[in-house]
């Protein structure tokens, strides 16, 4: 069994660090990072961070069957920079794990500390044609 309490902690930890800088920068140099996973990990703080520092209902994170990715936001409707065809699937096998979304789909609370303060998000993963697709969606 893996210790999907530490993939967690490093999602929050990487919300400290990233804190103070421009989550959207930040996000669309990730697919550059040699190491995918520990860029995975750092697409999800930065897409937390962006979400709170805007006001975002929601942000999800699609990869087609064919590798293709897109990142899109609810409260605009222009995509976000996409982390990358392989780091989208550490993405979202991440998220997976520190949720412990087993199977095609699921939906769950994931409570995530932000410097001195936390935040829930709905979290869901769902699969069609193939493709996969997480969602986080912020508190109103």
């Amino acid at each position: 069994m893996k210790d999907t309490g530490s993939l967690h902690l490093k999602v929050q930890e990487m919300c400290d660090c990233f804190a103070t800088t421009d989550p959207l920068k930040e996000m669309s140099v990730v697919k550059d990072d040699a190491d995918t996973q520990e860029a995975a990990l750092k697409w999800l703080a930065l897409a937390a961070l962006h979400g709170v520092n805007n006001n975002a209902e929601k942000i999800s994170i699609t990869r087609s069957d064919d590798g293709n990715v897109t990142v899109t936001a609810k409260y605009r409707k222009t995509d976000l920079p996409s982390p990358g065809a392989e780091v989208a699937e550490k993405i979202i096998a991440a998220v997976a794990e520190i949720a412990h979304i087993e199977g095609d789909k699921g939906k769950t609370l994931l409570a995530l500390g932000i410097r001195d303060s936390s935040i829930d998000l709905n979290v869901k993963l769902k699969t069609k044609d193939g493709g996969k697709k997480v969602t986080l969606k912020f508190p109103e």
